[in-house]
């Protein structure tokens, strides 16, 4: 019996009508996208994407990530929004709905990849970059026209130059991370133009002999998603300002503070993960903060609301002494729980699904706020958050938009 291929399968599934409701929800990761640029616009990143980049959308790709703000899929383990949202407004003669319906299209097909792959993987592989191609491709795709057997074969030849590798972790300051989605957002895009005038692709690529698959997992699972539904459903967003496996922690600890039980010394129970990623007792610079387990407890300690301002350099001085009160552990349990649940203990208070998960959703007013607040970090007036608001979650003057980040980012 011949099996069709997976990206066979998959492109099918892509090629399905995208309904009001799937929209509505991409209005919400529009905004939310939006709130993670405007709090970013200030920073080297965006002065690197303003010198090297012509236009409003390609600037933007790379600030989506800089603050650690943006969505994220818990199984597998990526951040669509960075790189599916450039992508989704890049046809500057689109409509807002082919451009709602491109951003959907591109958060099921880097989710439903990223899914099938492994700790294996998320070990050495920077799974919003390997897969980053593949949602980027589904997106432009989508602003095309492709049918089917399009998608596949776009789909294919992005994946067939997936990578990205986590080594960047290890040099502090670097600015990997954003070359990263601006990669995978601009080889997706040339996939699904180089499909649309003829290029074909290998469509076994992810379970064939030297595919993805054997190249970069020791033991791939099943796609994400079926036919049933769509998988921007099942997106997070992180409401507060730093590394996703810090939430969870963060998380505890604000419920501990509004109930008055939150004392020194501080205690974090874990996922091994969190730990790999977070376990930074004496960060230095920003980014280490914002991964430091230990400073997101003592913000949370010292009365902060984990925005922006409480991870820079000032901070980090200001809050050594909490810091020095925070230990950190594993807890196999919760461990044996990730990452279907991102789950953690502070002084014995546990929580199993963190706020922004689809188990604990933040609500449209919670989104919003996030952009007010960003938009204030990254300097532009209340005005210009507001007309954010609407243009992403009313409006249907997609060229507005266009304008609004060649304002943010110059």
């Amino acid at each position: 019996m011949v099996t069709e291929p997976l990206l066979t399968g998959l492109g099918a599934r892509l090629a399905r009508p995208v309904a009001k409701s799937e929209r509505q929800r991409a209005r919400l990761h529009l905004l939310d996208w939006l709130a993670c640029v405007a709090g970013a616009r200030g920073t080297e990143a965006a002065l690197l994407g303003a010198s090297i980049a012509f236009n409003g959308w390609e600037r933007a790709t790379y600030c989506g990530n800089v603050l650690e703000m943006d969505d994220v899929h818990r199984t597998a383990l990526l951040h669509p929004g960075p790189v599916v949202w450039p992508a989704a407004l890049s046809m500057a003669s689109a409509g807002m709905d082919a451009r709602l319906d491109a951003a959907v299209r591109g958060y099921e097909a880097m989710i439903a990849v990223g899914a099938a792959f492994d700790a294996h993987h998320y070990a050495r592989w920077h799974p919003t970059a390997t897969m980053g191609g593949l949602g980027a491709a589904a997106a432009f795709g989508s602003l095309i026209g492709f049918a089917g057997v399009e998608y596949a074969h776009a789909l294919a030849n992005a994946g067939s130059v997936a990578g990205g590798l986590w080594h960047m972790r290890h040099a502090p300051g670097v600015l990997t991370k954003q070359w990263h989605i601006y990669h995978a957002v601009r080889t997706g895009r040339d996939a699904a133009l180089h499909v649309h005038y003829g290029a074909t692709g290998p469509l076994t690529l992810l379970e064939g002999p030297q595919g993805l698959f054997a190249s970069m997992t020791e033991r791939p699972g099943t796609l994400g998603g079926s036919e049933e539904g769509w998988l921007i459903h099942a997106v997070s967003f992180k409401p507060f300002a730093a590394c996703r496996h810090a939430h969870p922690a963060i998380d505890a600890a604000m419920e501990l503070r509004k109930a008055g039980r939150l004392a020194a010394p501080f205690h974090v129970e874990t996922y091994a993960d969190a730990l790999t990623f977070c376990d930074r007792p004496a960060p230095i610079t920003e980014l280490d903060a914002k991964f430091s387990l230990q400073h997101a407890l003592a913000v949370v300690a010292d009365g902060r609301k984990a925005e922006p301002e409480d991870f820079t350099t000032e901070a980090i001085a200001a809050l050594a002494p909490l810091r020095a009160q925070v230990t950190v552990a594993e807890d196999p349990a919760i461990t044996a729980r990730y990452p279907a649940h991102f789950g953690a203990r502070v002084n014995g208070l546990e929580l199993v699904d963190t706020l922004g998960d689809p188990e604990r959703p933040v609500s449209e007013e919670h989104i919003v706020a996030k952009m007010h607040s960003l938009a204030r970090w990254g300097g532009l007036p209340a005005s210009a958050a507001e007309r954010a608001v609407r243009l992403a979650l009313e409006g249907e003057d997609a060229a507005a938009i266009d304008a609004m980040l060649e304002e943010w980012i110059r």
